[in-house]
C-alpha cells in the first residue's frame, strides 16, 4: 500500500496483538501453532515501523492476567518468548533496534529474565527505533506500583504531595522516559484496550481491526496507519484553534 506521510508517522505505536489462539483454534491446530505464527508477524511489524520511521513500538506480549491460562500453554509461550529473542537480537543490533522491557517482571521464569537482560544490555547503546515488550504486564497493576514508590518517596520525606503532578507520576511508570502512544492498534476484532497502557493511552487514537493478528500484513499495517493520518488530534481544542495554531506557525 502506498500514498503513507512520512511526517505524520505516529511517533509512538502500540499494539494488543490479539487472534494466535482464535487464528489456531479456527484450522484446528494447537494454539502454540497461532503463537509461532504471531511471532512471524511481529517480525515484520518491527521491521515495517522501523522502516517506516516510527520511533517507538510497544507490544502487548504477555498480560498479567494471561499467567491464569493451562500451565503447558504458559509453558510453551516462554518457551517460545525465549527462542523469540534470542533469534531477534541479531536483527535488533544490525538495525540499530534498542529493546525495553515493561510490567512485572519478578514474575517471570529467572531464564526467561536472564536472555531479556541480554538483550537489554546488547542494544542499549542503539539509536533507533525502541521496541517494548509488555510481559506480564498489566495497566492497573503498573499503576498501582508507581502509587506505591511515591508514598514511599513522600515517607522518605523525598517528595511533597504538593510536587505530585502527572508528570512527575508518570515519572513512576514503567514507561519512564517513553512517549505516550499515538496510535493503539488491536486486532482479531475485540474493542476493548484489556488492562493495556491505561494512563498512557488518555489522548492515543484506537484502530480496531477483525483481523486475527497471525494474519495482519503489510498492506493491513498500512492501512491502520493510513487511517491515523486521516484524522484530526485536537486534544481537546476546537478544529478552529488548530487551524488559528498552524496559520501563526
Amino acid at each position: 500500500m502506498t500514498g503513507l506521510d512520512p511526517t505524520k508517522m505516529p511517533r509512538h505505536l502500540a499494539i494488543i496483538m490479539d487472534g494466535n489462539g482464535r487464528w489456531a483454534e479456527q484450522r484446528m491446530l494447537k494454539r502454540i501453532v497461532g503463537h509461532q505464527r504471531g511471532a512471524e508477524t511481529v517480525q515484520m511489524v518491527v521491521d515495517q515501523a522501523s522502516g517506516l520511521g516510527i520511533s517507538y513500538l510497544t507490544l502487548f506480549a504477555f498480560s498479567s492476567e494471561n499467567w491464569s491460562r493451562p500451565k503447558l500453554e504458559v509453558r510453551a509461550l516462554m518457551a517460545l518468548l525465549k527462542k523469540y529473542i534470542r533469534n531477534e537480537l541479531r536483527r535488533m543490533l544490525k538495525n540499530n533496534i534498542r529493546f525495553n522491557v515493561i510490567g512485572n517482571r519478578a514474575d517471570l521464569p529467572s531464564e526467561v529474565n536472564e536472555i531479556l537482560d541480554d538483550a537489554l544490555r546488547q542494544t542499549a547503546s542503539n539509536t533507533g527505533m525502541v521496541l517494548t515488550l509488555a510481559l506480564s504486564y498489566g495497566g492497573r497493576q503498573e499503576i498501582a506500583r508507581a502509587a506505591a514508590r511515591i508514598a514511599q518517596q513522600v515517607q522518605d520525606g523525598k517528595l511533597q504531595p504538593s510536587q505530585i503532578t502527572e508528570a512527575v507520576f508518570s515519572q513512576y511508570l514503567d514507561t519512564a522516559g517513553l512517549p505516550d502512544p499515538d496510535l493503539l492498534i488491536r486486532t482479531s476484532g475485540e474493542m476493548r484496550i484489556s488492562n493495556f497502557l491505561l494512563w498512557q493511552l488518555a489522548y492515543a487514537e484506537l484502530y480496531f481491526t477483525d483481523i486475527n493478528w497471525p494474519d495482519l500484513t503489510i498492506n493491513a499495517l498500512h492501512a491502520a496507519l493510513a487511517d491515523f493520518q486521516a484524522r484530526e488530534r485536537r486534544f481537546g481544542k476546537t478544529s478552529a484553534q488548530l487551524v488559528s495554531t498552524s496559520n501563526q506557525g
